[in-house]
């Protein structure tokens, strides 16, 4: 196995071991930028192509950088290739646009024979993204979901409602309430945040035991955040 101590200074002519060395390293590093990627993500746009786009970047980033080396020449005539091709696709969560910039780095740090950067680098960038995802850094929302549906208005059933939300949510708050059926029946919408432990499943099911209840639905505010 090649010494990296002995990798760590760049050259205008790279040699085929280095050159290897480089293009294995980045790829390690940039499939650990996208697992990360794909075990932190949230929301329903995730992409394949993407995740892909993940590794392959930093591989072309390290291949690039070896191949200006030192010449200021070579650098500048680069720029002037690159420049030519205009990117059209949008990235339209800037986290997505943090995670593409890692995986640059990540390449730009093996191609400039800075490994031990790459590393430590990637690794603390990788750490950082699953310790936001774990924790509540950054969320505002004081509820979970929206709950809606439709009731008669009977006094009995509002009793059992409110039981309900009681026994299954931390707090609740009636955002809409609207006459459905020239006052007989009364369509209702909740702001809810759940208990810790309780099952959104069983909430719904308690209320589909009123008798006179139809059409419950839930819509769970982590399903649809930062789409």
């Amino acid at each position: 196995m090649p010494d990296i101590l002995t990798l760590q200074a760049t050259s205008a002519h790279p040699t085929l071991t280095t050159a290897s060395y480089t293009v294995m390293v980045s790829f390690l590093l940039s499939v650990l930028v996208a697992m990360t990627y794909e075990k932190t993500f949230r929301g329903l746009s995730y992409s394949r192509s993407f995740v892909q786009a993940l590794v392959l970047a930093a591989i072309v980033a390290a291949t690039v950088m070896q191949a200006i080396g030192d010449s200021l020449a070579t650098g500048l005539g680069m720029m002037g290739a690159l420049a030519i091709i205009r990117f059209r696709t949008g990235l339209k969560d800037p986290r997505d646009i943090i995670f593409m910039f890692a995986s640059l780095a990540s390449g730009i740090s093996c191609g400039v024979g800075a490994y031990h950067v790459a590393v430590v680098g990637t690794s603390g960038f990788s750490v950082a993204a699953f310790i936001l995802y774990l924790s509540p850094f950054g969320q505002t929302s004081a509820f979970d979901g929206m709950l809606r549906f439709n009731m008669e208005n009977d006094a009995k059933d509002k009793g059992l409602l409110v039981d309900i939300l009681k026994k299954n949510c931390q707090k609740f708050a009636l955002i809409t309430l609207r006459d459905a059926a020239q006052g007989k029946r009364l369509d209702y919408a909740y702001h809810i945040k759940m208990k810790r432990g309780r099952d959104k499943g069983e909430l719904v099911d308690a209320l589909n035991t009123i008798t006179h209840i139809g059409g419950v639905s839930l819509l769970l505010q982590e399903t649809t955040v930062e789409l």
